[in-house]
């Protein structure tokens, strides 16, 4: 299944279709106890603003249905200039937001393959830093990042809000230069 996703550019029209992913996401947070999203943030306008600025990317199906939704964001996130912790690089970045995949149509996989997808994006613009937090309960999108090799890096404040910050670098494992030894003789 996961082979036949695409990743592609959400459009403006799209805010309906992908916000019914968020109401999902919403109630499952709230009937896991967390108070992650419970607050009227994300809404529908968070989504039209993603869209409208370029950020908002959606994962479709092979039958283009719609079935999960991140902010890719090439601009400084300002929370983030303040961790209680260290990040692993300085300069640019991209940062990511807003992850959410289908409750009702569940695939196995789909919120680490999103993560994964973005890489190429960001290599493309010659950015190899992406960094990304999230609430201390959410326990799925604490595995994604540790399967998509994060590493957690501290505390960062969002909304006034404690988040775990993640850093993943992808100069090191993908960009780097085959040195071939000459033959001795």
């Amino acid at each position: 299944m996961l082979d036949k996703l695409q990743l592609r550019k959400a459009k403006a029209e799209e805010v309906d279709t992908i916000w019914p992913l968020f109401e999902q996401g919403i109630e499952k947070r709230r009937q896991e106890g967390s108070t992650q999203w419970q607050d009227g943030y994300p809404n529908p306008q968070t989504i039209a603003n993603d869209i409208y600025h370029g950020h908002g990317y959606v994962c479709v199906d092979e039958g283009d249905e719609i079935v999960g939704y991140v902010a890719l964001i090439f601009d400084v996130e300002p929370a983030y200039d303040i961790i209680e912790g260290e990040w692993l690089t300085t300069g640019t970045y991209a940062v990511i937001h807003r992850v959410i995949v289908s409750q009702h149509k569940k695939i196995k996989g789909l919120a680490s393959w999103i993560m994964l997808a973005l890489e190429p994006l960001c290599q493309a613009r010659h950015v190899y830093s992406i960094k990304a937090d999230t609430n201390y309960d959410n326990a799925g999108m604490l595995r994604v990042f540790e399967k998509t090799g994060y590493t957690y890096c501290g505390i960062v404040y969002l909304r006034g809000n404690p988040r775990q910050a993640f850093e993943k670098v992808l100069l090191g494992r993908d960009c780097r230069k085959k040195v071939i030894m000459p033959r001795s003789h």
